[in-house]
């Protein structure tokens, strides 16, 4: 992570889970993070735990990543305060348990903003910046087991996952896709997608608490273990289980 040392990187999601860890893991790691999220003061209390001396490298800001007005505004900040971003982590997400056929019309389309337009439109804004500057810099994409199959529900319950494996699915197309145009453009940008099984987080349906889990801290262990390799090495997606994992 030498390389990293005091560049930006911008996580979506901080507020919890899998963002949360990865932001700490990061500025851990020397790496100065704008956290992106609704929740501010799940944020504050994050930075609140770190060392005081980094506490300073960890700078927080509203947004909402389905609102592009609040994603423009913060990645505009980010450009005037810090310079741009080097490194991009899109963790923030978004499921309602219910079913396609029944689920109310708004909580599906905001699965779609959040989980494939937020995505999209944080990697054009970090993508713009890198190109710019001339930046071989990274773009992380948080994936799910969702991307790859639909997972049957625990038991005699009803699928609940609804829009979340379709989004996921999308994610699994769109890491491709920028991969080409990354390739495409002559850039140095490197991508990964970050494939977890069943984790311990918020955003789990209930009944899924039963299987193995890991932790978010896991999935950013995951994440610096991308970001660290040398730069002639792209990990193209890293897919982590915890031991026991029935699918």
């Amino acid at each position: 992570m030498d390389r990293w040392q005091d560049r930006v990187a911008v996580v979506t999601g901080a507020s919890s889970g899998i963002g949360a860890a990865t932001a700490k893991a990061l500025v851990e790691a020397g790496v100065v993070v704008v956290g992106l999220a609704r929740r501010m003061d799940r944020m504050e209390a994050l930075r609140a735990e770190l060392p005081e001396e980094m506490q300073g490298r960890f700078h927080l800001m509203h947004c909402d990543v389905a609102d592009l007005d609040s994603l423009t505004a913060a990645f505009d900040w980010v450009e005037e305060q810090l310079g741009g971003v080097d490194i991009l982590v899109n963790n923030a997400g978004c499921l309602f348990a219910g079913q396609l056929l029944t689920q109310d019309l708004e909580k599906l389309e905001q699965v779609w903003k959040v989980n494939i337009m937020g995505v999209l439109n944080c990697t054009r804004r970090a993508f713009r910046s890198m190109q710019q500057r001339d930046v071989a810099g990274h773009v992380v994409l948080i994936n799910s087991l969702t991307g790859e199959t639909i997972i049957n529900p625990p038991g005699d319950e009803l699928q609940v996952l609804n829009m979340y494996p379709l989004t996921k699915h999308g994610i699994k197309a769109m890491l491709e896709v920028l991969r080409q145009e990354f390739r495409g453009f002559k850039t140095k940008i490197k991508i990964t997608s970050i494939t977890p099984g069943v984790t311990d987080t918020e955003i789990l349906p209930r009944g899924y608490d039963s299987l193995p889990m890991l932790r978010p801290e896991d999935i950013a262990a995951g994440i610096i273990y991308a970001l660290a390799t040398p730069p002639h090495v792209q990990v193209h997606q890293l897919t982590i289980k915890p031991l026991g994992e029935p699918f």
